[in-house]
């Protein structure tokens, strides 16, 4: 059937809208209660199901069960309770036009503003290891209808699926209603959240695909166990039961270059770059994922905002905000674009605070492919979705970076233990000059944080809690040295700089030296580590030993 098409005259512009009626259906009840009471404080009415219904009625908030509206009782134990022309009529009516105004009256309905729902937690009844017959009794049905539903009628309601959306909202509801701005990027998630839902659901369909099944809905025993490594790269049409280290979130247009197939996969577990949310843009690329995960390395690096600009998994821009900033992660996203804004046209961007509008601002004028933070102010998605290409992640609430790290070499594997650990300038040895200021030594220890997440060999020159030239990935530190004065050019002179491994010779901090750098931090070790202290004492320079390495291959 074709889509009507409607003259747009015929359309009432409606951007801010009060919300005076609510649906509210969720699975996952965090904050429900906070949100229901701010809702019923501004004079909200609350329609509700099942449990949700009675969790709100218990916390002593009037609510009225979705039964009521409909006329009809929840059926086949809970199955169909959403699923009525009472209920999707109040989400899909498009209150622009007179028409559907008028055929809301006629048949008694009334809308909903706002509608809260999250779905059947599928995915955590997959992974539990529970009986097929649970698994499939969580794939949502009305969920997915009503948040589908919504969103595409956010020109008159607002969907939310995250309670970390909550607050936000409220403050809409309190301020007078929800904007289309902010209509629009709860759209985009929802849109997100059902896809992704979508895709757990099918993925595990096509893991089962293999097993005959019995009347119960269990899977029986004799089915094939293990598959060829192609299986991974197949589309739906083929086998995609093959798992390496969890479960198959998506396979990939390419690899690194096109002629490679990739896919990625999710740790049942886990909460990274691979479980982001995508809010707006392009699919993710092989080479996307890997340098978006390089940028949030090297951003959550830091305890203070910071940000990191990433291009082919080396910096070329890590800084913190100036104490005192206005707007810090703007601020530190300025600092760190300055670093090298050349080599930024085309990187990720990673911050570890939420995006501000001032942030988007800034960066909606540099050709960026990802930016990957813990969220995004709703002006800064106004902004940034007004750019067409570029990805917006958002981080699982619960990211925290990787404690250990995998890398596979040919017949295996190898763990590791993530490099996070950072001995405190305190614990630095001095070895020759005078001790430096707390400036100086905040910004020494800011490179030194910094160059952990700069391909090896590492220099990294640093100023004002920013980077100002950064050597990376070459065969010697020489050379690194050179590399990093280069890109600094005259903001060499008085930065101070650190290398990740000693100097096994005085040449390459002789780079250093005679470029101005004015204090240095590296690990010491060396046999020649006699030779590289009188090269810095000559030039009246402080050095510190750390102690500890940060190889990054």
């Amino acid at each position: 059937m074709a889509v009507q098409s409607h003259d747009p005259s015929l359309y009432e512009h409606r951007d801010r809208i009060a919300v005076r009626r609510a649906l509210i259906s969720v699975s996952d009840k965090t904050r429900l209660l906070d949100l229901a009471g701010a809702l019923a404080e501004a004079g909200v009415e609350i329609v509700s199901t099942g449990s949700t219904a009675a969790a709100i009625r218990e916390a002593g908030h009037r609510v009225t069960d979705v039964s009521e509206v409909t006329g009809f009782a929840e059926a086949l134990d809970g199955r169909v309770k959403t699923l009525h022309p009472a209920v999707h009529s109040g989400l899909l009516a498009d209150l622009r036009l007179a028409s559907h105004r008028e055929q809301l009256e006629q048949l008694g309905f009334a809308p909903f503003e706002l509608v809260v729902v999250n779905l059947y937690p599928f995915e955590e009844t997959a992974a539990s290891g529970k009986p097929a017959a649970d698994v499939i009794e969580n794939v949502d049905i009305g969920g997915p209808a009503m948040v589908r539903a919504t969103a595409k009628n956010h020109a008159n309601a607002a969907i939310v699926v995250s309670p970390r959306r909550y607050d936000e909202v409220v403050d809409a509801v309190r301020a007078g209603g929800t904007t289309l701005a902010l209509r629009r990027s709860l759209a985009t998630e929802a849109f997100v959240h059902t896809a992704q839902y979508d895709a757990a659901v099918a993925n595990w369909f096509l893991d089962q695909e293999d097993r005959s099944w019995d009347d119960s809905g269990e899977p029986e025993a004799g089915g094939d166990e293990e598959a060829s490594i192609d299986s991974v790269f197949e589309t739906a049409e083929g086998y995609v039961g093959y798992e390496i280290f969890g479960l198959r979130e998506s396979v990939l247009r390419y690899g690194e270059n096109s002629h490679q197939r990739a896919a990625l996969f999710t740790e049942s577990e886990g909460a990274g770059i691979a479980q982001s949310t995508r809010l707006h843009g392009k699919e993710m690329s092989y080479n996307n994922y890997v340098d978006a995960d390089a940028a949030l390395r090297a951003a959550y690096d830091h305890e203070r905002p910071a940000v990191a600009i990433i291009k082919h998994a080396n910096p070329c821009g890590i800084a913190v905000a100036p104490e005192g900033a206005e707007d810090p992660i703007a601020a530190a996203h300025e600092l760190a674009h300055a670093c090298d804004p050349v080599s930024a046209f085309g990187g990720v961007i990673a911050a570890n605070r939420i995006v501000t509008k001032r942030m988007a601002e800034t960066v909606s004028g540099i050709f960026t492919e990802v930016i990957v933070a813990p969220g995004f102010e709703p002006e800064a998605l106004a902004i940034l979705t007004q750019k067409k290409n570029v990805r917006l992640l958002v981080l699982p609430a619960d990211f925290v970076p990787n404690p250990v790290e995998l890398r596979q070499v040919s017949g295996g594997f190898l763990l590791q233990d993530a490099d996070r650990s950072f001995t405190p300038a305190s614990e630095w040895e001095l070895v020759t000059g005078e001790p430096v200021d707390a400036a100086t030594l905040g910004d020494l220890e800011f490179a030194w944080r910094s160059c952990r997440a700069v391909k090896s060999n590492a220099i990294l020159l640093a100023s004002g809690g920013a980077s100002v030239g950064v050597g990376m990935g070459q065969v010697n530190r020489v050379d690194s040295c050179r590399l990093a004065v280069e890109r600094a050019g005259d903001r060499a002179r008085g930065s101070v700089a650190a290398s990740d491994a000693f100097f096994p010779f005085a040449d390459g901090l002789q780079v250093l030296l005679d470029a101005g750098v004015r204090a240095v931090v590296q690990p010491g070790g060396s046999v020649r580590d006699p030779e590289v202290i009188e090269a810095a004492e000559a030039a009246g320079v402080t050095m510190y030993f750390s102690g500890e390495r940060h190889f990054f291959h």
